[in-house]
């Protein structure tokens, strides 16, 4: 796995390609050791995130998914993320101040075509700029604080794929 160079991404993921049949991947994660972590599989989907004595607010988890398309090959796609309550919860912020900038710019353009000041329009839209900066740089906040769990949660699936040879890696 790389060392995740995308400075962009909020959400890091990657994609590790085995030499294993999904069976094995599974018998493996289910068996694994899983100080400090909790390891919960639902089918092919493997959600990894930390005991409630190692969770902070910026506390990542690591979401993969198997899946096999060919017989003795297994892929594993990987998802690092907040908590998903969190993450919905940002999300939301971001929606609602988008919402409100296309209701502000629809307002601004109203009174434009009416002849009438459009100063207020303008300033909450700039605000609702700079709001979505700071969210932004939250985010970025929020991961950089996180990057020591990630990095612990990235240790724990390169030992434990450890034992099976990688086909390729497109992380």
């Amino acid at each position: 796995m790389s060392d995740l160079t995308n400075e962009i991404v909020l959400r890091p993921r990657f994609r590790v390609s085995l030499k294993a049949n999904l069976e094995q991947l599974e018998s493996i994660f289910d068996h694994a050791s899983t100080n400090p972590f909790l390891i919960k599989r639902m089918d092919e989907h493997i959600f990894v995130k930390f005991k409630k004595a190692e969770t902070t607010f910026w506390t990542p988890q690591l979401h993969l998914e198997l899946s096999s398309f060919e017989e003795g090959v297994s892929n594993i796609r990987g998802v690092f993320g907040p908590n998903p309550t969190l993450w919905t919860f940002f999300m939301f912020l971001h929606f609602g101040v988008g919402t409100i900038f296309i209701i502000m710019g629809i307002f601004a353009y109203s009174n434009y075509s009416l002849g009438k000041d459009i100063t207020f329009w303008l300033v909450g839209m700039f605000f609702l700029v700079v709001i979505w900066f700071a969210l932004y740089a939250f985010g970025r906040l929020g991961r950089a604080k996180g990057k020591p769990q990630m990095e612990q949660l990235k240790q724990f699936v390169r030992d434990t794929i450890a034992p099976f040879e990688r086909i390729n890696n497109d992380t």
